[in-house]
């Protein structure tokens, strides 16, 4: 599963050729519900190896068109993670000293710390894709921000950050689906953004941005991969096994104390 869905630098991805709703061998919900189960088992395991040897910090990337499922991958990932250990950023537009900073200040400050593993729902990715698509700054600029990335994610990885950039993939059909359940269920309402209909509008240039973003930054210590994600529980599945491919990767160990002395006891 994981090297279909990682893309090699190098190769080229379309996304037009890339399919949303594949299963990856998954059969049904129930065989998906069972198989999350096991892996989060283990990345349970192996988060808590992670925090408790400081062996590296894990930097995990969720980016999708709207409605793309960002959320719940994200929470899909909770039912293995302590929460003493991850922490979820979402950037949103910049405010105050963020608007009088360079655009990747305020990424730096949120990375993960050794033995930390954090989720960044939305990400410094918006600074070459919606930045891009509704020009907020000329194309001279937005265009260079593809090497400033991707030096930036090379320097966290030689200091210790494992990297995992994953793009979940939709289809325009299924965020019609997601977008007008947010409109006809009242308690969808509070996600529905009329901005979210103008981006749909735009949508070929989203993906050409995309494509872009994906193909220039995807590197081998900072992988990007895609993900179909028109199935919930495809989604979950895929995430949850690409991230327990990299923490298997750390090999996180327990480190040894010097204060317990074999056979001591507690009087």
């Amino acid at each position: 599963m994981i090297e279909s869905l990682r893309v090699t630098k190098g190769r080229k991805v379309r996304l037009a050729a890339r399919s949303t709703d594949a299963t990856l061998g998954l059969t049904d919900k129930a065989q998906a519900r069972q198989e999350l189960e096991k892996i989060l088992a283990d990345i349970s395991e192996l988060q808590t190896r992670l925090h408790a040897s400081r062996a590296a910090g894990v930097l995990v990337v969720v980016q999708a068109m709207d409605a793309g499922g960002k959320d719940g991958a994200v929470r899909g990932l909770h039912g293995g993670l302590n929460p003493t250990g991850v922490r979820v950023v979402s950037f949103k537009v910049p405010i105050g000293r963020e608007t009088e900073q360079d655009y990747l200040w305020r990424v730096h400050a949120e990375c993960a710390r050794k033995g930390e593993i954090v989720l960044f729902n939305r990400s410094h990715y918006e600074d070459v894709l919606v930045v891009r698509v509704h020009e907020f700054v000329p194309k001279e600029q937005w265009e260079k921000r593809y090497r400033h990335i991707a030096n930036f994610e090379e320097m966290l990885a030689d200091e210790g950050t494992e990297i995992i950039k994953i793009f979940l993939h939709i289809s325009m059909d299924e965020q019609r689906i997601r977008q007008q359940e947010r409109i006809d269920i009242p308690d969808k309402n509070w996600k529905f953004r009329a901005g979210d209909l103008k981006d749909r509008e735009r949508w070929d240039d989203f993906m050409t941005a995309y494509e872009d973003a994906i193909n220039k930054t995807s590197t081998p210590s900072a992988p990007w991969y895609v993900v179909p994600a028109d199935r919930k529980w495809v989604r979950d599945v895929a995430v949850a096994t690409i991230l327990r491919h990299h923490l298997r990767q750390i090999d996180p160990q327990y480190p040894p104390n010097p204060e317990v002395v074999p056979g001591m006891k507690v009087l």
